[in-house]
C-alpha cells in the first residue's frame, strides 16, 4: 500500500467516474417500461412518472418525505473530496424537490483487502462534512466488498405539500435559470487523462462539492413553477424531462448557458465521456438544434454533470430579481432560456 493515501489515484480503480457511471437514458427507459404499474396512491405526490429528482409521500396535510438515493464511482482522486461530491450530489435532489434535508445514509462498495482502509476513512469523513454543513444527520448506512469503489447517500428530507418544487410545473412565459457552470464530465475525464492542472481540478471540485443548499433557501419565497438539478443526463437531457413533464417547450440560449474553463477546448481534443455521446443520442429527436451549433457544442449540451446546479422555471416577471438575489448570495447564475407552448415536450436550443 502507498505511505500517504494522496499518493493513490483514485479515479484509476474505476472505469467510469461520477453520474457518468450511470446507466444511460435510453438503456433505462428500456428497462422501466417492462415494470408493472404502481399501486395508486393518493398520497404519492411525486413518483415514477416524470423522471423526477426524488419521490414525495404526504404524511400529513401540513408535512410530506422527500425520498432519494445517488451513488457513483470515483470522480477525482481525493478521497475527502469525493465524499464531498458524493454527498452533495445525492442531497441535492432534496433541494431541488424544495425540501430540506433531515436523515442519510452511507452507500459503500470497496475493495477493502486492495485499497488502503483510510481512504474510505477519508471518503466517509468528506461526507460527514458535508452532511453537517447540510444540517442534515448521519443515521446509518451499508457496506460491501466490490472491486470497484463506490460511494453515495439514501437521503430523506421534508417539504411542505404545497410547496413541492417539481420538475413538472414548468409554465408557458417562465424563464429559466440554471445556478451552476457545466462540462463537468468532459473535465472529469480530462482529469482521468492528467490533462487538467492542479488549479483546474481545485476549480472544477469546488463547483461539484458546492451544495445546493443556497440556491434552494434563495428561491423558496419566488413563485418557482418547476425545478430539478442537472447531474447525469446533461442540461438538455434534464430540460427535456422538464419539457415533457410540464407538456411544454424549453428554448435555450447556449451563449448565455455558463460553462467551467477549458470546456470547450478538452472537447475538441476528444475528451468527451460515453456517457455524454448516450445522452445526445437519447435526446436529439426532441431537440432542434440551431444551424451554427456544432457537434462538439451539441456535447456540451448534453455533458454528463455530476453535482450540477439547479435549473429553475420562475414566473417570467420574477426572473431578474431571482438572478440577482442569487448573485449577492454567491451563487454562479445565469439566465439561459425560456418556456413556451410553442411544440410541447421539445427543447429548442438557439
Amino acid at each position: 500500500m502507498a505511505d500517504s493515501i494522496q499518493d493513490i489515484k483514485l479515479t484509476s480503480y474505476s472505469s467510469k467516474g461520477g453520474c457518468g457511471c450511470k446507466i444511460g437514458p435510453a438503456d433505462l427507459a428500456a428497462v422501466l417500461r417492462n415494470l408493472p404499474a404502481a399501486k395508486p396512491d393518493p398520497n404519492l405526490l411525486v413518483g415514477l412518472d416524470t423522471s423526477d429528482d426524488a419521490g414525495v409521500y404526504k404524511l400529513t396535510d401540513e408535512l410530506a418525505l422527500v425520498q432519494t438515493l445517488d451513488f457513483f464511482t470515483p470522480i477525482v482522486d481525493n478521497p475527502y473530496d469525493f465524499g464531498q461530491i458524493a454527498a452533495a450530489n445525492a442531497i441535492s435532489d432534496i433541494y431541488a424537490m424544495g425540501g430540506k434535508p433531515l436523515t442519510v445514509l452511507n452507500i459503500v462498495a470497496f475493495p477493502i483487502s486492495t485499497l488502503d482502509k483510510r481512504v474510505l476513512s477519508e471518503i466517509l469523513r468528506g461526507a460527514a462534512d458535508k452532511v453537517e454543513e447540510a444540517g442534515a444527520t448521519l443515521v446509518g448506512g451499508h457496506s460491501i466488498d466490490d472491486k470497484e469503489p463506490k460511494f453515495g447517500l439514501a437521503v430523506t428530507g421534508l417539504v411542505h405539500p404545497n410547496k413541492v418544487r417539481a420538475n413538472a410545473g414548468a409554465k408557458p412565459g417562465d424563464r429559466l435559470i440554471l445556478t451552476k457552470p457545466i462540462g463537468v464530465g468532459i473535465l472529469t475525464t480530462s482529469i482521468k487523462k492528467d490533462q487538467l492542472t492542479p488549479d483546474e481540478t481545485e476549480r472544477l471540485t469546488k463547483v461539484m462539492a458546492t451544495l445546493n443548499k443556497t440556491a434552494a433557501e434563495t428561491m423558496e419565497p419566488f413563485d418557482v413553477h418547476g425545478c430539478t438539478d442537472v447531474t447525469g443526463f446533461g442540461l438538455v437531457g434534464h430540460a427535456l424531462e422538464m419539457a415533457k413533464g410540464s407538456k411544454v417547450s424549453v428554448h435555450i440560449q447556449k451563449q448565455s448557458v455558463p460553462l467551467l474553463p477549458r470546456v470547450r477546448e478538452l472537447a475538441e481534443q476528444g475528451f468527451v465521456p460515453g456517457g455524454t455521446k448516450n445522452n445526445f443520442a437519447h435526446v436529439q429527436d426532441d431537440v432542434t438544434f440551431a444551424d451554427e451549433i456544432d457537434q462538439i457544442d451539441r456535447y456540451i449540451l448534453c455533458d454528463a454533470v455530476t453535482s450540477g446546479g439547479l435549473l429553475i422555471a420562475i414566473a417570467g416577471e420574477q426572473a431578474e430579481a431571482l438572478l440577482d438575489a442569487l448573485k449577492e448570495k454567491g451563487v454562479e447564475a445565469s439566465l439561459i432560456g425560456e418556456v413556451t407552448d410553442e411544440r410541447p415536450g421539445h427543447i429548442f436550443v438557439q
